[in-house]
């Protein structure tokens, strides 16, 4: 399979960039480049601005069972194409073919359920102080959506707003990144070729500051939504109150792990292990900060260093390979500095620790042990394949550890006692908290943090709240 050339999507048309710029799209294995994406102006911002003032003005008037009806389709289009969009994710981000694979058809399941919570935007009728008045609650869409998501996740972290915003009967224009363009495209090809009217969807790509500066202002979008770090997030947040724009931020987590003294450890290593390893560890809610009680902690970090070794480093496309490379080469040197400052502070690497090859993006799976509070990895997140423990002597020690930072997207924790998963889900400070189990972002659950991680939340009925408008509506009878 080869990589396309990656076009910008205006009213429902592939088309390249006015000026005819483009950018190089690397192969995070190799380091080579794939194929090119075409890079937006002005001149086709402006373009897919009305676009998406037409299509909006065309889908919020669509009834909510017909355009259920198309984000079907377009959700089993996305199915049936699994293979086909997982080896461009692959190709352009790195993670391995099962993974993206799974993103893929992950994605498929949240354009199918929010399809349904379309048929479910509901008002109410609240009873009358007079019997000749009737007093209604409408919710109406928002209107067009300005959406801006990040590489690591560049089908899911698409669909999670696309859905949402489609659900409510919104327009929508999503800035996807220039990393890893094609497999948003594939993505937004489903709901094209779904019948979706023109200029409901938009795909643009280019400089991120120009665009977010020249969309969020704009007087035809609506509605932000963004997905990346904090400090971007906290400038784009504070542009779009300068404008009175309704926002969703998802933010940067550090996740705390806790596993208690009663914890089953091997149930532990297996879940918080799969799932730091998951896409390199490039995982906005991927464990981080492992907290583990002091009479476990030796055999907890054995048991980590043996999982760690035997993942097998690869290329994402070649069979076997349960890590691959890191999405670019700046994540390379971000990890370098995070073991090296560790290190340094006093922390000992048990595996791992280095770069992997001379070409490609590749690190090797890390267990940091012993880590004191003042390494960076326990307070920035790594984003990345390592693993960071220390130990604790009581449980509320390690509750007060987990909300110390900033950061509330999520955590985890694993115990065998209903009174401490009891007090663990009380005291953290989290959006989204895992308790003896790996992370399960299913759709119909909210997605979100709290604190410096963002506000809003991209699942359940919330995420479709998120983009309505409440319409108080008063009628006396004539």
């Amino acid at each position: 399979m080869t990589y396309p050339h990656t076009q910008l999507l205006i009213d429902n048309q592939w088309v390249d960039a006015a000026s005819g710029k483009t950018l190089d799209v690397l192969n995070p294995a190799t380091g080579l480049v794939i194929g090119k994406v075409a890079h937006a102006g002005k001149d086709d911002l402006d373009r897919a601005l009305a676009a998406a003032q037409k299509g909006f003005d065309t889908w919020r008037f669509l009834p909510a069972n017909e355009r259920a009806q198309i984000m079907r389709k377009a959700g089993g289009l996305v199915r049936e194409r699994a293979d086909e969009i997982a080896r461009l994710v692959t190709q352009e981000n790195g993670k391995p073919l099962p993974e993206a694979r799974l993103e893929v058809l992950a994605a498929a399941d949240i354009i199918e359920w929010f399809a349904d919570e379309a048929r479910r935007v509901y008002g109410r009728i609240v009873p009358s102080r007079n019997l000749a008045v009737q007093s209604l609650v409408v919710k109406e869409p928002v209107g067009p959506v300005a959406a801006f998501t990040p590489w690591n996740f560049p089908v899911n972290q698409v669909v999670r707003k696309l859905g949402a915003a489609l659900a409510a009967g919104c327009s929508f224009l999503v800035k996807a990144p220039e990393e890893t363009p094609a497999s948003p495209a594939a993505l937004l090809k489903a709901f094209v070729d779904a019948g979706l009217p023109a200029g409901v969807v938009g795909l643009v790509f280019g400089d991120p500051a120009e665009i977010s500066g020249y969309l969020i202002p704009h007087p035809v979008i609506r509605k932000i939504t963004f997905t990346g770090s904090t400090p971007v997030g906290k400038q784009l947040a504070a542009l779009a109150g300068k404008h009175m724009k309704r926002a969703t931020m998802e933010l940067g987590g550090h996740a705390p792990v806790i596993v208690a003294e009663d914890a089953d450890l091997a149930l532990a290593v297996k879940a918080a292990g799969g799932a730091k390893f998951r896409n390199a560890g490039q995982v906005c809610i991927s464990p981080t900060r492992f907290l583990v009680h002091n009479s476990l902690k030796d055999e907890f970090t054995q048991l980590m260093v043996k999982h760690a070794q035997s993942l097998k480093l690869g290329d994402g496309l070649a069979d076997g390979t349960t890590l691959g490379p890191l999405a670019n080469a700046r994540r390379l040197d971000a990890m370098a500095k995070v073991v090296e400052d560790a290190q340094a502070k006093g922390a000992k690497v048990a595996t791992g620790g280095e770069r992997v090859g001379t070409s490609g993006n590749f690190f090797a799976p890390t267990i940091l042990a012993d880590v004191p509070l003042d390494a960076s990895v326990f307070n920035d997140e790594p984003f990345g394949p390592v693993a960071a423990i220390r130990g604790f002597d009581t449980l509320e020690e390690a509750i007060a550890e987990s909300n110390r930072l900033p950061y509330g997207l999520s955590a985890y924790a694993y115990t065998r006692s209903i009174k401490n998963a009891h007090l663990l889900s009380q005291r953290v400070e989290t959006g989204m908290l895992w308790i003896n189990q790996p992370a399960t972002p299913t759709p119909e659950m909210p997605f979100g943090g709290v604190k410096d991680s963002g506000y809003g939340s991209e699942g359940g009925p919330e995420a479709v709240e998120a983009y309505l408008n409440t319409k108080s509506v008063v009628i006396t009878a004539a």
